[in-house]
Parts: C-alpha cells; structure tokens; sequence
C-alpha cells in the first residue's frame, strides 16, 4: 500500500517532533500493510517554510535511519503546499517539491476557513505549465463543507483531489465521515491517503479506510483507488471518472 501524504519527517513541522516519532511512525505504517510514503511536510502555510533541498536532505537521512533500524519502509520526499501567490515564483527558483519525479503532480492545501478569489487563475496558470494541482484533504476546508460543489467546479477543470483516511474512517466526526462518503460517491475524489501527523490522534488509518471503502463500494473502487495512487506516484495519466454534482436534501422547517 502506497501513502502519499504524511509528515513522518522529524522536527520539520507539526509532524513528527523526533526521530523516534518517525520511526513509530514508520513501524505503525508497515503494520497497516504501507510499503511507500511520501514524506509531505508544510511548506508556504504562514508557519512553515520547508524549501526542496531541505526536505531532500532531511527524507534521505530519515531513509538511512530507517534502514539501520531494519524497518522496511521506503520514503520520497515531497510536500504539501499551501495555496498562495509564491507557488509559481517557488517552481522557477527550484524550491517546490511535486509529487513525481517528472513534476507532473503538485499537492495544494487550501486554507481552512476558505478558498481564495485567486485559486482558480492560480491553478489555470499551472495547468498551462502542464502541472496537475492535487487538493489535499478537501472535506476539511469550511467552504466545501458548506457547499461540496465548489470541489467540482475544480475537479471539472483538471484537478484531482485526495481524501484523508480518518476523515473517511470516522475519527473526525459523523458529518465528516458523511461528507466524505459522498465526495467519494460523486468522484470528486481520487485518492486516499494518511496525513498522518503522530500515532494517536491523526494516525493512519488506512486500513479501516479501504475496508470502509469497500463496504460501501465494492472491492473494484479499492483496486480503482490504489492504481490512481500509482498513477499519481509514478507520473502517469490518472484516469479519473466523471465527476458529478452533489445534490443534498433541502432542510424544512415547519411552521407549527
């Protein structure tokens, strides 16, 4: 299993705070059945600023550490990326790690609360440098919660967007769980990932995830899921389904 998003990288953000955290980390991963991270440190989010070579430096380290512990997990280093006007400026100087090799795949966060006027021009700009914007954790920004759709207007236009594990598996609430579960139903979602952050509260999960996933979908959007993460990894074309609207049921509030 392939893991695309996770900050096991020590002391570099709001990760993992020492080596031994990384290396709980990794051993927590290898029992969830991962074989492959992606080593994705904050970068350009206001608190963090973690350039390519750095994290380069740091995720090769890490990998030789791990090894010397005879933990048989392999890392690449990349990021994830806030959306901000210093993206383009940042590919030019070589500070900006995608998510393959060919830099094809870009990992962006949005903000929390929003997403900026700006988002839509930013992302044209890097599809027409044949980048391909990868929205991490969608179902955790507050404007597409409260309207899933603006997630299409993105996923409409080329973008891909990865969906976290626990938010799918639960841990972040039933209206998470919910909102995710329905991302996944309009493929508004391609990939799921970790974002693990630490072994307690924002862990894995990736097992519970896929077998979630398959419950509620069957064993073919699993294996869909896995080769999309593949695809993404290795460069390739990602073959996304058409995505589709969400429709929520409207709220009556009756007057007696």
């Amino acid at each position: 299993m392939l893991d695309l998003h996770c900050h096991i990288l020590p002391q570099i953000d709001d990760g993992a705070r020492s080596w031994e955290d990384s290396f709980s980390l990794a051993r927590l991963a290898v029992d969830e059945g991962i074989t492959h991270i992606l080593a994705t440190p904050h970068h350009l989010n206001g608190k963090f600023v973690n350039k390519k070579h750095d994290v380069i430096k740091l995720t090769e380290e890490l990998q030789e550490r791990l090894d010397i512990e005879g933990i048989p997990l392999e890392i690449f280093p990349s990021q994830e990326v806030r959306l901000s006007g210093d993206i383009l400026t940042g590919i030019e100087n070589d500070e900006i790690l995608f998510v393959d090799e060919g830099n094809r795949y870009l990992l962006i966060e949005f903000p929390t609360m929003n997403i900026p006027h700006y988002a839509e021009q930013l992302f044209f700009s890097l599809q027409q440098r044949g980048i391909v914007p990868v929205i991490v954790h969608p179902e955790r920004n507050q404007e597409i919660i409260n309207n899933p759709n603006k997630l299409l207007e993105f996923v409409d236009r080329g973008a891909l967007a990865q969906l976290t594990a626990s938010s799918y598996a639960g841990v972040f609430g039933k209206e998470t769980a919910e909102l995710s579960r329905q991302l996944i139903e309009a493929n508004l979602v391609h990939f799921l990932a970790s974002d693990a952050h630490n072994t307690r509260g924002r862990a894995f999960r990736m097992k519970d995830a896929f077998n979630k996933l398959e419950q509620d979908f069957g064993a073919g959007k699993v294996e869909q899921f896995h080769q999309t993460t593949k695809d993404l990894i290795n460069g390739d074309f990602v073959r996304a389904e058409s995505p589709q609207e969400i429709r929520r049921k409207k709220k009556w509030f009756g007057l007696f």
